[in-house]
């Protein structure tokens, strides 16, 4: 690939589907389209660290924005993000064009439009006679998942304006089209 001068930032689990919870793995098409028009487009990819896979490993349970919306997890995605944020600083200062950041909406870390939200998903589920209720109480919010908050607070503080976008992955293939269109409006 040629230099396009132009980078992309991807959540982790976009490229690296081993990231994510067992069981959440729908997308297998949308990456190779995905990174075959990247790479079309001449635009150079940045992965996102995955602050779950870090923290809690791959043997976790799924969780919802509520449980990462306390300080260390926030903390622990700053120390994560350091090193993007002053790749990004670095690639600016050169002439390059920051094109977007690509989240997973649904993700209570990398949602973008979407996060799922419980104030019931706590603690020890096979111990909870009520499980079908706290179930019922997982819902999905228009907020960013609070990895993507923070990633979005540590550019503000740098003077790093970019936008972002969420992966649908209950219908990747329309996601895919407005990814594509996210590209071409946000690319010099």
């Amino acid at each position: 690939m040629q230099r396009g001068k132009k980078i992309i930032l991807l959540s982790h689990c976009i490229l690296n589907v081993n990231a994510k919870v067992e069981g959440f793995e729908p997308y297998e098409s949308l990456v190779k389209e995905l990174t075959d028009y990247l790479y079309e487009n001449k635009v150079g990819i940045i992965q996102l660290p995955c602050p779950e896979m870090a923290i809690y490993g791959i043997k976790r349970w799924g969780h919802v924005k509520d449980q990462f919306n306390y300080s260390f997890f926030k903390k622990s995605c700053e120390i994560f993000l350091e090193s993007t944020v002053n790749q990004l600083e670095s690639y600016l200062d050169a002439g390059y064009h920051i094109v977007g950041c690509i989240g997973v909406d649904g993700s209570p870390s990398c949602g973008v439009n979407l996060t799922c939200k419980s104030s019931e998903w706590k603690g020890e589920m096979s111990m909870k006679p009520e499980l079908s209720s706290i179930l019922a109480d997982v819902r999905m919010v228009k907020e960013k998942g609070v990895f993507m908050e923070v990633l979005e607070k540590m550019l503000i503080e740098n003077n790093i304006n970019i936008p972002f976008i969420g992966i649908n992955e209950e219908n990747f293939k329309e996601s895919l089209f407005e990814i594509r269109e996210f590209i071409v409006n946000n690319s010099k």
